[in-house]
């Protein structure tokens, strides 16, 4: 096993060279830096197990080069060091995610303690990442149907190799679950986990979301920035929406797959990177292929390890183990009691499709549960959230009978309100413009109605 990687930041030499001796005896690899321009140029183009940084340097402090690091993802253990230490200094630390807090001087028992209490840390989380693998209970790959189980299997195999995976499945089926599992089950669990949906970034950044850029390479990059595949080396790089992937980032992706090595936007060296890339899309790439949208090559590459996320109405069976554990969820989340599901309501839940499978599924409960004043869901809450399972349309999906029309049309408005804040993000005055309501109406319904909604920002 390699020497644990330490990088020391501090202006004063012989602190440097105290620290830089004690730490080589107990087999540590040292690497030194006086000031925050050096030690951000090495942090950038090297992975260190530990930094070691004062809080008082020359220009840029440490307490600044920690906010820094973290903005641009760098996830390294810090320990901080301060000859002039204050509560304000080791609290703004510990909050940027620093372990420690040394007062100097620095003793070397009590630098190798904290050494050893942040290997230790590390070790347990790894473990802990361990057993949530191996008790199979991520949320959304829930379920004991054969479909499931199939998968489950694929994925610990999966897991076990290095090879890249191209994880299929409709929207909502839990892919990026699919991918986090096999990171955690892999080799690379220790290492870090980045994700980049390729759908949601403009395609004139994401090159720069992917490899980085240096300082004045476009308009905006007042500062260097290392790119998800250095940020992952060591671990895992989940691509989700590949299928979205431009073109011209299709080839410089396939460089990357076959090379192992990156070059930042505006720089001119190549860097070695270690990453092993998960992708997931919900589209047809060999169809995409033949319509000129994706590369087959890069296809080639990626699919090594298929794997297809079953739709939830394939696994029909899984349904009421799904909701019995967003039920739990959904009523922790809301500070509302835990509640049940009538055997009507159970029913009616599992005669739904789910064109928007676990996910849709899981906002369905969570909405339950909100909106049902009562401790059991009856089928009826159930049919005025869910009126294509009812088998009706409109207002007869609404039509309970024996029910008041009162209670009636109050499910209907209920509904029509849900929706319409969920169409505009939760934003209240928003929604109370679209309805044609003053706002401080609209808040009298949602209460006279049991919706709750959190403050606007």
């Amino acid at each position: 096993m390699a020497n644990p990687a330490v990088l020391i930041v501090d202006d004063e030499k012989n602190i440097l060279a105290t620290l830089s001796r004690a730490l080589r005896v107990e087999d540590f690899d040292v690497d030194v830096a006086g000031n925050a321009e050096i030690a951000l140029s090495k942090l950038a183009t090297t992975a260190y197990d530990v930094l070691l940084l004062d809080v008082m340097l020359p220009g840029m402090d440490g307490i600044s080069i920690l906010r820094k690091i973290r903005s641009d993802g760098n996830d390294v253990p810090v320990i901080v060091m301060s000859g002039h230490g204050t509560i304000e200094t080791a609290l703004e630390a510990t909050r940027l995610g620093a372990h420690d807090f040394l007062e100097k001087p620095i003793g070397t028992e009590r630098l190798l303690h904290s050494l050893s209490r942040l290997f230790d840390f590390r070790k347990l989380e790894q473990e802990n990442a361990e057993l949530r693998r191996r008790s199979g209970t991520t949320d959304g790959l829930l379920g004991e149907s054969a479909p499931m189980r199939e998968l489950c299997e694929r994925i610990e195999l999966a897991a076990r190799a290095n090879a890249p995976v191209l994880i299929h499945g409709e929207r909502g089926t839990g892919k990026e679950l699919v991918a986090r599992a096999i990171h955690e089950g892999s080799k690379r669990s220790g290492g870090p986990y980045e994700k980049l949906n390729c759908a949601a970034v403009p395609a004139d950044l994401i090159e720069s979301e992917l490899f980085g850029h240096e300082v004045g390479s476009f308009t905006g990059a007042t500062r260097q920035r290392r790119g998800k595949f250095e940020r992952a080396s060591g671990g895992t790089l989940f691509l989700d929406e590949v299928g979205d992937m431009p073109a011209a980032m299709q080839a410089k992706l396939l460089r990357v797959l076959q090379e192992g090595e990156i070059e930042r936007v505006g720089g001119g060296d190549l860097l070695q990177v270690d990453v092993r890339v998960v992708a997931a899309t919900n589209k047809s790439l060999p169809q995409e292929i033949e319509q000129g949208r994706f590369r087959a090559d890069l296809y080639d590459r990626l699919n090594v390890v298929p794997l297809r996320v079953p739709p939830l109405r394939q696994r029909v069976e899984d349904v009421p183990l799904l909701a019995a554990h967003f039920l739990a969820r959904a009523a922790d989340n809301n500070d509302r009691p835990r509640s049940t599901l009538s055997t009507g309501a159970l029913k009616l839940l599992e005669s739904y499709d789910y064109p928007g499978n676990v996910r849709e599924l899981q906002n369905l409960v969570e909405r339950l549960v909100i909106l049902t004043p009562g401790d059991e869901i009856r089928e009826s809450d159930a049919r005025a959230l869910l009126p294509i399972a009812g088998g009706g349309s409109g207002a007869t999906a609404f039509y309970r009978p024996g029910a008041p029309l009162r209670e009636m049309m109050e499910d209907v408005e209920r509904e029509l309100i849900v929706h319409a804040l969920e169409h505009h993000a939760g934003h209240v005055t928003r929604t109370a413009s679209d309805l044609g309501l003053e706002r401080s109406h609209l808040y009298k319904k949602m209460k006279a109605l049991g919706i709750r909604q959190k403050a606007e920002s």
